[in-house]
């Protein structure tokens, strides 16, 4: 009987160790270790700086075409005489304005260039597109019907009259705005807008 007891109690010693040999072990310094955290968001490279050339005066592809020579590519043009027309075929212009003018900028920047056709004077400034206090009519006097169009909220209802010979106005960018209502600062209200022109190159009645 002694011997019997003797080996159950040995035999149970051995089980006890097993099971705690199976046990993982925990980690040293009292508190169980966590998640491991989330590594810091790696930093967006800074935009690389670059020299920007004087580009006024050279024909618009060239300007462009050197602009991405000295690392800028992010590119646009305008019309420079405010009368919205497309720049289709760069060669054709002429760049009177760029925006930021010469010198140290960001190559990230956006590149502007107010250009007017070869054969065309540039203006003393570039007049953009038509503007006013918010709510109020701008004034489109000279502007194009293009331009003026472009300023007005999209749905605006807008009836164009040839304000010589009752021609049907077809090609908005070689039109200018001679009257209109409502007037120059007065509220837009959201209401429909007439404009009275003539083509460039007329005088207004």
């Amino acid at each position: 009987m002694r011997t019997h007891h003797t080996l159950a109690a040995a035999l149970a010693a051995t089980a006890l160790l097993a099971l705690t040999g199976c046990e993982e072990p925990k980690p040293s310094g009292g508190a169980e270790a966590g998640p491991a955290p989330a590594s810091a968001p790696a930093s967006q490279p800074a935009a690389a700086q670059g020299t920007l050339p004087d580009l006024v005066g050279k024909g618009l592809q060239a300007a462009q075409d050197e602009a991405q020579a000295a690392g800028f590519f992010r590119l646009a043009s305008h019309d420079g005489l405010g009368r919205g027309r497309a720049q289709a075929f760069d060669r054709n212009w002429k760049v009177c304005f760029q925006s930021p003018g010469p010198g140290a900028a960001s190559t990230d920047a956006r590149i502007d260039f107010g250009a007017v056709k070869a054969d065309e004077a540039c203006p003393a400034a570039d007049p953009g597109l038509p503007s006013a206090a918010a709510g109020a009519t701008p004034d489109f006097f000279r502007k194009s019907v293009k331009a003026a169009r472009d300023s007005l909220p999209s749905g605006m209802n807008v009836t164009v009259k040839d304000a010589l010979q009752g021609r049907t106005v077809r090609l908005e960018t070689n039109w200018q705005v001679c009257a209109q209502l409502p007037k120059p600062g007065n509220p837009l209200n959201g209401g429909p807008v007439e404009l009275h022109v003539v083509q460039f190159g007329e005088t207004c009645p």
